[in-house]
């Protein structure tokens, strides 16, 4: 059986997340799990916590984050190379898009639950992505597990982890809202560039372009299905660019993201590939899982099925013969 460790970002959701933990807790004690917890002190403690705890020996380890998504994030970032290391995540953040996009239970105690039923099983191992700034002298690494973005969504994400108005928003249960507020904000003062984006080896260039997201599930910005047919063990990447799109039509298109209906404009353009490149005449923020990593030219390669992750999403291998028999039977 794996070791238990727990890493507890206390800011996540606006301190909400403590009481999620007083509650796990609780739960852990009662059922005389053993288990050890260490709690995040800034920005990257997470990444640091993990890496020590993946360092200690070479045993099997579950390591279950408990916060928001950057709070997975940066534990992605400490373990990424370690094949000994599990990741068990349980939702404490506003945003929350990794525990909808791998299928666990947004009520803290259940996800719980279902960590403690996964860990007896063969974890699925997921595909990540791989971030290299392309700038000179600049070779450093940042690993995503949701999604990636560069443009207008990126300048959302820097906004509100830098806003006030998101830990409000989180105190009266609205935390979701505050990328509805920013979207609005930077609406008519964003600028749009041509971007040159190459998807494995093939060249695009979009002019008037507002985001590129690539992704790894389907969800992003605290429920937005921005790539509604991306798998996380699947092998490929799904690619949304949005362009040539006036602010008023894409506040309509920014609509209709909750329910994935997007993509059907004209001026929403979709891919998929393994090694991406984005280049653009000025420098454009980019975000990784939500969290502002640097800004382009950059490439992104996949890395297939690198991390265990206990998920009640199915994967793809066994959806696949699951089909195959079932169309044996037939």
């Amino acid at each position: 059986m794996k070791q238990i460790f727990l890493i507890i970002n206390p800011k996540a959701g606006n301190g909400y997340c403590l009481k999620i933990w007083e509650r796990i807790e609780s739960q852990l004690m009662m059922e005389q799990i053993p288990y050890q917890a260490f709690f995040t002190e800034y920005s990257g403690h997470a990444k640091k916590l993990a890496r020590q705890i993946a360092a200690k020996n070479q045993e099997q380890k579950l390591i279950i984050a408990v916060g928001g998504d950057g709070t997975i994030n940066e534990v992605l970032n400490g373990v990424v190379k370690e094949k000994h290391i599990t990741l068990g995540f349980i939702p404490g953040g506003s945003g929350n898009d990794f525990s909808r996009g791998y299928h666990i239970p947004a009520d803290p105690l259940e996800a719980l639950n279902v960590i403690l039923r996964l860990r007896k099983q063969k974890a699925l191992p997921v595909d990540i992505g791989k971030v290299t700034n392309a700038e000179a002298g600049d070779a450093r690494e940042h690993f995503f597990i949701n999604n990636m973005g560069a443009g207008f969504d990126a300048v959302i994400s820097y906004e509100v982890n830098q806003s006030r108005i998101k830990a409000w928003l989180n105190r009266i249960s609205l935390g979701r809202l505050v990328y509805v507020y920013f979207l609005l904000k930077k609406l008519f003062t964003y600028k749009t560039t041509t971007i040159d984006l190459s998807i494995d080896g093939n060249k695009h260039i979009f002019e008037q372009t507002w985001f590129v997201t690539i992704s790894n599930q389907p969800f992003y910005g605290g429920g937005m299905k921005i790539a509604p047919n991306a798998v996380p063990d699947d092998g490929t990447f799904d690619i949304t660019v949005v362009h040539q799109l006036s602010r008023l039509k894409l506040l309509l298109v920014f609509i209709s993201v909750f329910w994935g209906k997007h993509i059907h404009f004209k001026e929403v353009k979709t891919f998929r590939g393994r090694v991406i490149s984005i280049q653009s005449p000025a420098s454009l923020f980019v975000h990784a899982d939500g969290e502002h990593i640097g800004s382009t030219p950059l490439t992104i390669r996949l890395q297939p099925k690198i991390l265990k992750v206990l998920t009640r999403r199915r994967g793809t291998e066994e959806i696949n013969l699951k089909e195959r028999d079932s169309n044996d039977f037939c």
